[in-house]
Order: C-alpha cells, then structure tokens, then sequence
C-alpha cells in the first residue's frame, strides 16, 4: 500500500468515526489502566459487566487494595483468568501508592514496570489517557495490518513499528481505535464483511467475500 493510499484509508475512517474511542468504560486513567489489565483474553462487554459493579464501589488505589485480593476476586471472577489478574491488579495498585503517588504514570518505563502492565497494555494507556502516538496492536490490528496491506509483518512487533512510522501523523492519535474496530466489525477473522468496508477498494485482500461498494459511498478528502 503506497502513501497516498494510506492516507485515503485513514480519510474513509475518519468519515464515518471522526471520533473513535476505546469501547472499555472508564472515567480516569487509573480505571483505564485497570480495565485494559483485566481485558486480556477476555471481551470488552464482559470487562465492563465486571468494572460496572467494581468501579462504583473502588475506582482508585487505596480503595482497591482495601478491597483485599479476595475482596477484588469477588467483583471480577466473571472474567477469565481472574485470579492472576486479581494479583496484578493489586500488586499494580500498590505500586502506584508506592512509587507515583497513587497517579498513573505516563511514561512506558514506568507503565511496563507495574504488574500485569505489558507493551500493549502501556501503549492503550499512553494512546488512550495520555494522548501519546503509541500503537497497542492485538489480533484485531495484526489482522487488518496484514490483511489490507497497510502494513504487514509476521510479528505484532513488527507490525507496530511499521505502523507508527507509515500511518501519517494526523491520523496516528485515533489510528489504534479506527484499526481495532475495524477489525472487530468489519474486517473480522471469518467472513470478512468486504460488501459494507469503506477502504475495500484501498485493500490488498485477494479472496473479498464480496464486491466492494462503490467508492463515491466513501468520498475522499485529503487534507493537509
């Protein structure tokens, strides 16, 4: 996929979610943090059942270490892989008392310093709460990466830093939330829907499922 083409696919994005966000509830970063730490290998819908009933009752450090692991346990034993991630969770909680204060901390050294807090989950949190232009690339965005041709690698590694250095700074702020929606509604693992895809025409994908819809569907507008 060439410069021009990328930038098309951003504008299409853009055109039908020109403010896309992360579909985790949260109200502060710390909630953020924590939510993302539970969705690994679970779904969104159900990390927010579980933060839905948590959050109103302990949505900071202290009030979650309060909580005890067991206590914790008990609000979250819906998600999968609760039990580690009761630990880190509190582990993480106390480290903030500890070492920030009880805030987040907003770079990726101090993030990926704290339990259960990989790449990715540093990069949603820098992205997402802090503004940063980091790029968390999970199944759904190594998926789309790969499969346009927007930037294909065999590594999510590798497919994050290609991301970060062709995605054109105007979209790179929103660009992790467009990919990852996409990939969950659109562009899915099975049957991909390619007859509703606003960047079908843009896409590499040799085997679409169906005729892409008529580009002037999906005006495009770059802009400068």
């Amino acid at each position: 996929m060439n410069p021009l083409t990328r930038r098309l696919f951003f504008e299409r994005l853009r055109s039908i979610n020109p403010h896309p966000t992360t579909e985790l509830h949260y109200s502060t970063p710390f909630e953020l943090l924590v939510a993302v730490v539970l969705s690994a290998q679970a779904t969104d819908k159900g990390v927010n059942l579980a933060t839905g009933r948590l959050f109103p009752v302990a949505s900071t450090p202290q009030a979650i270490l309060d909580l005890g692991e067991e206590g914790l346990r008990e609000y979250i034993r819906t998600i999968g892989l609760y039990p580690s991630k009761a630990k880190n969770v509190i582990g993480l909680c106390r480290m903030l008392l500890d070492r920030h204060g009880g805030e987040v901390p907003s770079t990726r050294e101090a993030l990926e310093a704290l339990p259960g807090v990989g790449r990715k989950t540093a990069n949603v949190v820098l992205n997402t709460a802090f503004g940063q232009p980091a790029m968390a690339v999970d199944t759904h965005i190594f998926r789309v990466a790969n499969r346009t041709g927007l930037a294909p690698g065999k590594t999510v590694r590798a497919v994050e830093d290609r991301l970060v250095k062709v995605i054109p700074k105007a979209f790179m702020q929103d660009a992790h939330h467009w990919l990852i929606l996409h990939g969950r509604y659109t562009c899915t693992a099975r049957s991909p829907k390619c007859g509703i895809c606003p960047v079908c025409d843009l896409c590499d994908f040799k085997q679409k499922t169906a005729p892409c819809p008529a580009p002037a569907r999906f005006p495009d507008v770059v802009q400068s």
